[in-house]
């Protein structure tokens, strides 16, 4: 039997495991030049913790893969490197750190199917719906690319 490693290095695996463990994660970058090392940047629980998140490939050696840590210093020494190949070491680390993986966004609403909403109160309400999620004002979500 093979086994497959992680894709730790592509964004929709990070997206979908930072997501599975609890935090509001949004893609905002993923086009830079061939030369640049950096592959995509992600937000991290926007208007709470608003953590950067870039992934780095070939900075220093072959095949390596760094993610940068930014916040602008609040919950991490500026410009923070983490080299790691584990999702488990970066959400470990985001924890450690305070940030925290509550699922509650300021603004938005979202729907887990079965499970209820959060409200703007940080109360649960049954509600049946079958979007995954929804601005309060119904406006489109915040950022047009993602």
């Amino acid at each position: 039997m093979k086994l497959t490693k992680n894709k730790v290095k592509t964004a929709g695996y990070v997206i979908k495991r930072l997501r599975d463990n609890g935090f509001i994660v949004i893609k905002c970058f993923a086009f830079f030049a061939k030369q640049d090392p950096r592959l995509w940047t992600v937000l991290i629980n926007p208007g709470e913790a608003s953590v950067f998140l870039t992934c780095f490939l070939n900075k220093e050696k072959i095949d390596e893969v760094m993610f940068e840590l930014n916040d602008g210093g609040r919950f991490f020494p500026r410009n923070v490197f983490l080299k790691t190949d584990s999702i488990e070491v970066l959400v470990q680390y985001l924890l450690e750190h305070n940030v925290t993986n509550s699922g509650y966004y300021p603004g938005k609403r979202f729907f887990i199917k079965g499970a209820g909403v959060l409200n703007i109160n940080n109360e649960i309400t049954q509600q049946k719906t079958d979007q995954k999620e929804e601005t309060l004002s119904g406006e489109s979500p915040l950022c047009e690319s993602c």
